[in-house]
């Protein structure tokens, strides 16, 4: 009898390996079926199309009667034409460096320096003394961001020397202090809430500390701070929000620390997205897999605790949530082409972007005005209000899907 309750025992603990493994099989088998006939010429065809409408129905001075508006309209075709919203500014020139890249089109390189002006000069925050600056620490990590890849996609030194003095002298000055209860460091979320520690102020950060260490040789920096300290700020930066904001157990990327040490258990694909983006980066830096193993288990919880809307994540249609779903992607694309990914992960990770793109470009983008207004399901009609963060979410996946390798 004892020995039937063992092996009865031991036969249950195998069904739910046995349905996960079913689970992920048929996830793979779903990724491939629906990829089916699309080719890279096929994503390029879309992410031509997403990154031209951009231009068309955002950029400002694509308008009769707006030259000078080198700014990136928060709706599309001149129904808002506010400017207190700094933050998409940043992702916007990140697809147009995308676009830059994946053609070489002058078009899209003739941008940059029309929004290097345009972007201060319209931020609704900056400062008398310099415009670039931001209440919003996160807003202004963005933009440095963003900035590093213009540098990246130019050899333009003035990005990377502005990106530098940004995180310098008004990003990593927030951190800390770190021997302050309940914190004991962390990167603040906003200049007048100090008491506020984000993951969507901490993901960035690390990132930023990451790339300019990598890139201090080649933009031959001979002054001021020492290469090897952005990479020590990079672990410092990383190693409080894995500390504070991450479940080792589940994936899980909480949105923030209070003022009373309350950690807020709301998840949002952007921060999981930073979160994975900084440990593959001190992946690539240092070899060291534990940072590897932390971006994979948070690619895995969007996979399998944030994708209940068919398959894919929630929509996000209008206002900062709109750009969620876009960041994830952008910092999962690079995961996947990661060679040191296993077989089988890299092969549940392409299948999963693939049919997200999938259905992105099948039933959410209108094909006449090549607009994605944020519903997975359902393209907005052509003469639809479309916000500007929910496109770029939709233009962020497309030019992901051109930079894949598929082994």
């Amino acid at each position: 009898m004892k020995r039937i309750l063992l092996i009865f025992i031991a036969v249950v603990m195998t069904i739910p390996s046995f349905a996960e493994g079913m689970k992920k099989k048929k996830e793979n088998v779903q990724g491939k079926e629906q990829a089916e006939g699309k080719d890279a010429a096929y994503w390029n065809k879309m992410a031509e199309g997403m990154s031209q409408a951009l231009i068309k129905h955002f950029w400002g001075a694509s308008f009769e009667g707006y030259p000078d508006r080198y700014y990136f309209n928060y709706e599309n075709d001149l129904r808002n034409l506010k400017t207190e919203h700094y933050w998409p500014q940043a992702h916007a020139m990140d697809v147009i460096v995308d676009a830059y890249l994946r053609t070489g089109d002058k078009q899209y390189k003739a941008i940059y320096p029309l929004w290097w002006e345009g972007a201060p000069k319209f931020n609704f925050a900056g400062r008398p003394e310099d415009r670039w600056w931001n209440d919003f620490v996160d807003d202004m990590e963005w933009i440095t961001l963003a900035q590093i890849r213009m540098y990246e996609s130019t050899n333009n030194k003035d990005y990377f020397l502005k990106a530098r003095q940004i995180y310098d002298d008004w990003i990593w000055t927030t951190w800390g202090p770190e021997n302050e209860a309940p914190w004991y460091g962390g990167i603040t979320w906003k200049t007048d809430v100090s008491k506020s520690k984000n993951a969507c102020s901490n993901g960035p950060a690390a990132i930023i500390a990451a790339r300019i260490y990598q890139f201090y040789d080649k933009a031959k920096i001979k002054d001021g701070k020492p290469k090897a300290e952005y990479l020590n700020e990079a672990v410092k930066i990383y190693s409080w929000l894995k500390r504070n904001l991450f479940n080792p157990l589940t994936g899980a990327v909480y949105d923030n620390m209070n003022k009373k040490g309350e950690i807020s258990p709301a998840v949002f694909t952007y921060n999981v997205g930073t979160f994975l983006g900084a440990a593959h980066e001190l992946y690539k830096i240092t070899r060291n897999t534990q940072y590897l193993n932390d971006a994979v288990k948070a690619a895995n919880y969007v996979i399998h605790f944030m994708s209940d809307n068919g398959g894919v994540p929630s929509n996000a249609g209008y206002g900062d949530g709109g750009l969620f779903n876009g960041i994830f992607f952008r910092y999962f694309a690079r995961l996947i082409n990661e060679p040191d990914l296993d077989k089988d992960t890299y092969e549940k990770f392409y299948n999963y972007i693939t049919r997200c793109a999938t259905v992105m470009a099948e039933k959410g983008v209108n094909p006449n005005t090549m607009l994605y207004g944020g519903n997975w399901h359902k393209a907005p009609a052509d003469d639809a209000m479309v916000c500007l963060t929910a496109h770029l979410s939709g233009c962020m996946l497309m030019e992901a899907m051109c930079t894949l390798v598929n082994e």
